[in-house]
């Protein structure tokens, strides 16, 4: 794949050998069918969102119906493309790039080809400003214990985006979330817990997960806690990733003082699948990692909340894989 990228705005885009010292950033996007929004997310990462790094773009395009990969070949040559003939999801597509970066768990085989200190999940409808990803390395370089830093995201109307900084949907969260407490008491740190609304927008924290949308990502904590988990095909795959580093002993944190911009479910907005599948990681979430602790006549309700809103297809699902051990 060419390596030969516009240095503009004083980002380097490189892929050095690996006997060179690791470059910065491997940045990996996802792409199905937005050809547009891919476009001016790659010239923002050109025009100086990668400012100030040895970096490389990898974008896997899940077998996008527009000319999305005509695009990456006319306009984006120095992009390392990634052409699946299938739309693999969110997870599978993203380790495939990650895979082709280097990235892998300790013991994999293919073992780690380590080229990048960091991956940055980043997806297709989001704008990147100038020094934005510098950013975000300086302030996960400054804390060894850090492996995810998550930006602040901004939607088209300048609001937050909720989901860049969040707790794991436990079930009492998750209880309070659908009994309307979140929306109603919002500021309250009890029932606020789900976007963490009981914080001001501008506060850094630590947080339980960030949004795959945009992540930062240590490559050691990748090394030690592997990719994505194939299961999730969309939604839920980020917050599983979260909670591994953060069952191996490290820290996910919300850094605000970075801004990027996200249009958010620009490719998923339409599709009954990725409905579905919204249902489907909730379950797979809950399933692997709160089942096997949760009291039964909790479980239960959880189970039967998760039916109502997945219907029947989900109930065969559920099912089949009963609780984990």
């Amino acid at each position: 794949m060419s390596s030969g990228a516009p240095d503009r705005g004083g980002a380097a885009l490189s892929d050095r050998p690996a006997a060179a010292p690791l470059d910065d950033v491997a940045v990996i996007i996802v792409n199905h069918g937005t050809a547009a929004l891919l476009a001016d997310c790659l010239r923002s990462l050109a025009d100086g969102g990668l400012e100030g790094l040895s970096a490389a773009v990898w974008v896997v395009d899940n077998a996008s119906p527009d000319d999305s990969v005509a695009l990456l070949r006319d306009q984006f040559s120095w992009v390392h493309l990634v052409e699946s003939d299938q739309n693999l999801g969110f997870s599978s597509a993203n380790n495939l790039g990650l895979r082709d970066a280097g990235f892998a768990a300790a013991g994999d085989d293919p073992p780690a080809r380590p080229r990048y200190r960091h991956a940055l999940i980043l997806n297709p409808d989001t704008v990147v400003p100038t020094g934005a990803v510098r950013q975000m390395v300086e302030d996960l370089e400054a804390e060894p214990s850090l492996a995810v830093v998550g930006p602040r995201l901004l939607l088209p109307d300048g609001s937050l985006d909720p989901a860049c900084r969040r707790s794991f949907p436990s079930p009492a969260v998750s209880f309070y979330r659908l009994l309307g407490l979140s929306r109603r008491y919002p500021r309250h740190p009890r029932f606020g817990r789900y976007n963490m609304t009981f914080l001001p927008e501008d506060q850094a924290t630590d947080v339980d997960s960030v949004v795959g949308a945009c992540m930062l990502v240590r490559g050691a904590a990748i090394n030690q806690v592997g990719l994505f988990d194939e299961r999730f095909w969309m939604y839920g795959e980020d917050l599983d990733w979260c909670m591994r580093f953060k069952e191996a002993g490290w820290r996910v944190a919300y850094r605000p003082r970075t801004l990027v911009h996200h249009v958010k479910r620009a490719a998923s907005r339409a599709s009954p699948r990725a409905r579905f599948e919204f249902q489907r990681a909730m379950w797979l979430f809950y399933d692997k990692h709160y089942a096997s602790r949760t009291a039964w006549p909790v479980h239960l309700l959880v189970l039967l909340g998760l039916a109502l809103r997945g219907g029947p297809r989900l109930v065969a699902e559920m099912s089949g894989r009963g609780r984990s051990a």
